[in-house]
């Protein structure tokens, strides 16, 4: 059975964004001093927390510079199997 989600990719990504800009603003770092840190582009993470668009290693460089690294490595790790069939599937 197929899990619907109700929010858009694009819900999502603003909502990725809107979390790193919270985390930015709790640690009292500027968006100039953030690319600095991370190495992005201060157009690069401008335009992401506005827009959400960010490339996945800019957006790595990013969550290592606010030491949030170990939320990247999380991504679909801990993905539950809906069926034995997707067991015998990974087994191949």
């Amino acid at each position: 059975m197929r899990k619907y989600t109700w929010e858009t990719s694009d819900e999502i990504i603003m909502q990725v964004a809107e979390n790193v800009r919270k985390m930015r603003k709790r640690l009292k770092i500027s968006q100039q001093d953030l690319s600095r840190m991370s190495g992005v582009s201060y157009g690069s993470v401008k335009r992401f927390e506005s827009t959400g668009n960010i490339s996945l290693i800019s957006l790595t460089k990013i969550a290592a510079a606010l030491d949030a690294s170990d939320e990247i490595k999380k991504l679909f790790t801990d993905i539950p199997y809906k069926s034995i069939q997707e067991v015998i599937n990974e087994q191949r």
